[in-house]
């Protein structure tokens, strides 16, 4: 016992190295087009990380070079941070390109907002406002953002036209066509563009985005690899976010990230120190991952009412989305099973691989409870 609280605080001391909350978010892109061709761009972005350059790979933000600006415009009223990016403005505007046919846009500055200062441990998410005019009879629009800017999420909606588009792209990565026109009647996505832009969604928020979800989804993978009893678990911990993913995105349900983010972060503890103090499966784990589930559902909706759902396809983008999810939680177990599958039947798998893993992600899940409450 000893060597296991021994190790456990070695790994929680060097925790906070390997992961942490302090990412930069990507920007939320949101597109309208109006009947007579002119659009209005709003961004919903980073400022501070924006003005003071820091690079959006940080898997933490105080690793960044530019740390102590950012700190410091975290701190900044809204007027200062506007006039700060009064002065980055241009730099921002030549890494956004939004295309017509082709034809680039010219995009003007409509102003910014900024919220009041808050907690400064979290990110405040300010508002830029672009707009133009389409030429006549343009078909489609491009979005890229600039690779030195992170992510994005882009949405369009077209007025008289059914739907609304919504892609996330990785870092640089030029947009799939977004349609302005189409057919009377026509939806401006199809129901199976729909369903495999979400499903990828879906995928990509486990891997290689949703590290506590892995951290999950491991942690039941550990205390048992006999196919039936993690096949069980897997299932309850789908259903379950399932249902509070439906939910919260009603409106049924809500609660802030606040609350939500470090009890997912004690799910993560839980399963892994009951991987460590009992050698078998319990008859009441698969009631106990259903009920973290619930918790996890209510963490996915995050990134889907930021992004948010087609109306005209809703149901079909949200059950897209738990298929991904689906698929992103087997990827993981089968990786797993790859990694360590062989060694399963050895006397050693518990006390070289069960134990030492499980310690790992307790000590991260415990970090990560810490500083979701205190940070």
């Amino acid at each position: 016992m000893r060597k296991i609280l021994l190790t456990f605080v070695c790994l929680f001391a060097v925790i906070p190295s390997l992961v942490s909350a302090h990412q930069v978010l990507p920007a939320i892109i949101t597109i309208d087009v109006q009947e007579d061709g002119a659009f209005s761009l709003e961004a919903r972005v980073n400022l501070e990380a924006l003005v003071a350059q820091v690079d959006p790979n940080d898997q933490d933000t105080d690793d960044s070079e530019n740390s102590a600006e950012y700190d410091r415009l975290r701190a900044t009223e809204p007027a200062g941070l506007i006039t700060a990016f009064d002065g980055f403005r241009e730099r921002w505007l030549a890494g956004v390109l939004l295309q017509a046919d082709n034809q680039p846009l010219q995009l003007d500055y409509a102003g910014a907002e900024v919220p009041d200062v808050g907690d400064v441990a979290r990110q405040r998410i300010s508002t830029v406002r672009l707009q133009g005019q389409l030429p006549r009879d343009t078909q489609w629009l491009i979005w890229r953002y600039d690779e030195f800017f992170g992510e994005s999420a882009v949405r369009v909606s077209v007025a008289g036209l059914e739907g609304v588009q919504s892609q996330f792209l990785k870092a640089g990565e030029v947009s799939r066509p977004l349609l302005i026109t189409k057919a009377d009647g026509e939806p401006l996505q199809s129901t199976w563009d729909v369903a495999i832009q979400y499903t990828e969604l879906g995928f990509t928020h486990i891997l290689p985005k949703g590290l506590d979800h892995i951290l999950f989804v491991l942690g039941i993978f550990f205390l048992s690899m006999r196919l039936k009893p993690l096949l069980y678990q897997v299932t309850a911990f789908t259903v379950a976010h399932s249902i509070t993913l439906a939910l919260s995105l009603y409106g049924v349900v809500s609660l802030p990230a606040s609350v939500v983010e470090p009890l997912i972060a004690l799910s993560i503890v839980y399963v892994a120190v009951e991987n460590i103090v009992t050698p078998e499966l319990k008859p009441w784990r698969v009631w106990v991952v259903f009920a973290f589930g619930l918790l996890h559902g209510l963490g996915f909706a995050g990134v889907l009412t930021e992004l948010g759902l087609p109306e005209s396809e809703f149901v079909t983008a949200l059950i897209a989305f738990n298929v991904g999810v689906e698929f992103g939680q087997l990827a993981v177990i089968l990786i797993a099973f790859l990694v360590v599958g062989m060694f399963r039947n050895k006397p050693w798998y518990r006390s070289r691989i069960v134990i030492p893993a499980s310690l790992a992600i307790a000590a991260t899940g415990l970090y990560w409870t810490v500083e979701r409450v205190f940070f």
